[in-house]
């Protein structure tokens, strides 16, 4: 269809195309092109005011009309999208016809923000064609908050949807796979969900339970879902504003769905929403406590929280073995379910434990008191302010009526951090997350100089799927990297969402990539503004290089036995400089910790330990491990040993932590080779008396 130059110009105005209608920041192209700023804008209030010219108005009234007449014909979504249309009904004074015949494309819940804006003046319509964006410090969630009847009717959507998931299931409504809400209607609950998140309106969980389980199951036993667009849509706005219920209600879904890619997918999606979670600790202390104690019968169920989540069963004072047999036979129900709150508690206190770990690094002070009496405070290591400045650490929460803080090696001495290892060490203690054997970070002066970008992880060549899962199960975000691109950044936000961390990485080769720099930004009124490394707060700067230091130290191709005889000269080189290397924060806090273990153990006779390795005696030959990369030199020519899995320690031993599996790995590796002449297999033999 051809327009008139007037009419493709409102076209290009209403949807942001058009080269000269930038303006004024965050506001929608059209009411910048048609009108004058009379207000707001500037960063500081939103949305800004503007009152278009009555004389332009009146002048596009005949261009907004043919404008109609293009975008509504077709049985479909208009081409720039509804909001548009209804900018354009404003401008022609034609709201009833628009509003008729939009009412035949989509359903209940999107024709119903289609009236609420209808109640609005064309300026504010044309705002909600290009909502504030995300990077913005109040974002879309503040801004549909602040909008005329908003809250109230999302609230509303949200009960229409729980109301029609439950007749799909009562069966008073048929069945069709993927056809429970449309694509209109799936928009308008994710922005429904996005705006009682961000509130935290305590309404929400009974509204999203129901509604999340009923998108996940069909009402029959067809594997397929009512609407896998809305569960993934839910699960996505939750990324910016989690709760505890709304990963409860997202587990439970993957749990009962049928579909076999989507428990994997939600997987996925929920250790970014845990990530999420640390920068809202005050919301992430409502994970249950867990603890359960319940008579079944003549026996009492008791779920412990106290260290690893377990369910015991009890006749009076004596612990049993396993399920009662009578309980098994008279309370199969009560068995399974109590078998279920295990699963469920553990995933708590695991969603608990990595949110109060990612927030370790925050600039404010949560409500930490709430934990007081739970097993996970007990466990961990406090400070304590007991005279203004002076602050004081306990294990647990045992100082009353005093600001309270968790504890970093970062702000503790040598003495301090080495006393605390062995306090952890000494008493068994297993701690959420690993805190006394932390490694530390600081800042170099070299990056003092450097400004506002690190090289200390530049150039390392990471093996690129382990990196993708790793950014996810760390909480950063990162497009796929594709030939069509030469770099890329993986952000994460921290502190409380007042930073942002960013490394920057590009392919290397199609299943390799290579590290840049890391750079940071902080938060202000108008979005992200990059800093020099000199501004990062201590915490923020050694958590974040203590995520990167993990993809290098996980993905790289230095823990790959095959770069050690094949692939080109150029990886071979990069492999034996990381495989052998000087080594990392995170390994010399595993070199602490062997050499705290090796001591009570059988072979700690065989063992010596150097600045990079961990020295096996055997009776055929010398090793050395490193401890690293854990790879294995033979002496006394530096023989590479390939040793592609190592069988258990021949004695259990406690682990302070178990994060990356590397130390677990080289004692492993350790036990094997002291008993070199025991070994069998003879790919290693080989290599051995070879």
């Amino acid at each position: 269809m051809e327009f008139s130059p007037l009419a493709r110009r409102l076209l290009a105005l209403i949807t942001g195309t058009a080269d000269d209608a930038s303006y004024w920041p965050h506001v929608s192209q059209l009411t910048v092109g048609l009108g004058t700023p009379v207000g707001g804008g500037d960063g500081d209030s939103w949305p800004p005011r503007f009152e278009i010219d009555e004389r332009m108005r009146q002048r596009v009234v005949e261009p907004a009309r043919e404008l109609i007449g293009f975008l509504l014909p077709a049985d479909r979504e208009p081409p720039h999208g509804r909001f548009c249309v209804l900018v354009a009904a404003g401008l022609a004074g034609m709201d009833t016809e628009v509003r008729a015949m939009l009412a035949e494309r989509y359903g209940p819940i999107a024709l119903a923000e289609i009236d609420l804006l209808l109640g609005w003046d064309v300026e504010r319509r044309a705002l909600f064609v290009v909502p504030r964006p995300d990077g913005h410090p109040s974002g879309v969630a503040e801004w549909l908050a602040g909008l005329p009847g908003y809250p109230a009717f999302a609230h509303a959507a949200l009960e229409s949807a729980v109301a029609r998931v439950e007749a799909l299931h009562a069966g008073e409504t048929p069945y069709r796979a993927e056809e429970a809400f449309d694509r209109a209607e799936t928009s308008v609950l994710g922005r429904a969900v996005r705006l009682a998140l961000f509130r935290d309106d305590d309404r929400l969980p009974g509204l999203l339970d129901p509604l999340v389980r009923g998108i996940a199951v069909a009402p029959t036993q067809a594997r397929t879902l009512p609407s896998q667009r809305l569960l993934f849509e839910i699960a996505r706005v939750a990324e910016a504003h989690p709760t505890p219920e709304v990963i409860s209600a997202l587990r439970a879904a993957g749990r009962i769905t049928r579909h076999g890619g989507v428990p994997g997918q939600l997987d996925r999606s929920l250790k970014r929403i845990e990530a999420a979670l640390a920068n809202r600790l005050e919301v992430a202390f409502r994970v249950p406590d867990g603890r359960v104690r319940q008579a079944v019968g003549d026996h009492t169920a008791v779920i412990s929280t106290d260290g690893e989540v377990e369910l015991s069963w009890w006749q009076g004072d004596k612990r049993l073995r396993s399920v009662p047999a009578a309980v098994r036979r008279e309370h199969p129900d009560e068995v399974k379910r109590l078998r279920e709150l295990v699963r469920q508690t553990r995933q708590q206190q695991a969603t608990l434990a990595r949110a109060l770990e990612a927030g370790i690094g925050g600039e404010t002070d949560p409500p930490y008191r709430r934990l007081a009496g739970r097993p996970v405070a007990d466990r961990l290591i406090w400070e304590f302010e007991v005279s203004p400045g002076v602050w004081r650490a306990e294990l647990g929460m045992g100082v009353p009526d005093a600001r309270v803080r968790l504890w970093h090696p970062a702000r503790a001495t040598v003495e301090e951090v080495r006393a605390w290892r062995e306090v952890v060490q000494d008493k068994e203690l297993r701690q959420p997350f690993k805190q006394a054997f932390r490694e530390v970070y600081l800042l170099t002066p070299a990056e003092e100089a450097a400004g506002v970008g690190s090289a200390r992880f530049d150039g390392h060549v990471l093996r690129y799927r382990t990196l993708r899962a790793l950014f996810k199960e760390r909480g950063w975000a990162a497009e796929f990297q594709g030939h069509w691109e030469t770099d890329g950044h993986a952000r994460r936000v921290m502190a409380g969402g007042g930073w942002r961390v960013a490394l920057s990485h590009g392919l290397y080769d199609e299943e390799h990539a290579v590290t840049g720099l890391v750079q940071f930004e902080r938060r202000t009124e108008d979005g992200w503004r990059p800093v020099s490394l000199t501004e990062v707060p201590p915490l923020v700067f050694s958590e974040a290089m203590r995520d990167v230091d993990l993809f290098v130290a996980v993905a790289s191709i230095a823990v790959d036995p095959r770069f050690a005889e094949a692939g080109p000269d150029a990886l071979r080189d990069t492999w034996r400089s990381g495989a052998f290397g000087a080594l990392p924060p995170s390994a010399e806090v595993r070199r602490d910790a062997l050499a705290r273990l090796i001591g009570r153990t059988a072979i700690a006779g065989r063992c010596t330990m150097t600045d990079r390795f961990l020295v096996v005696r055997g009776d055929l030959r010398t090793y050395k491990i490193h401890l690293g990369s854990a790879n294995v030199l033979m002496e006394p020519n530096d023989a590479y040993l390939c040793i592609v899995t190592g069988r258990e320690p021949g004695t259990r031993l406690f682990l302070p932590f178990e994060e990356d599996g590397q130390l677990a790995l080289i004692l492993s590796k350790a036990f094997l080779l002291a008993d070199d002449t025991a070994i069998t297999d003879p790919s290693i033999t080989h290599q051995i008396r070879g």
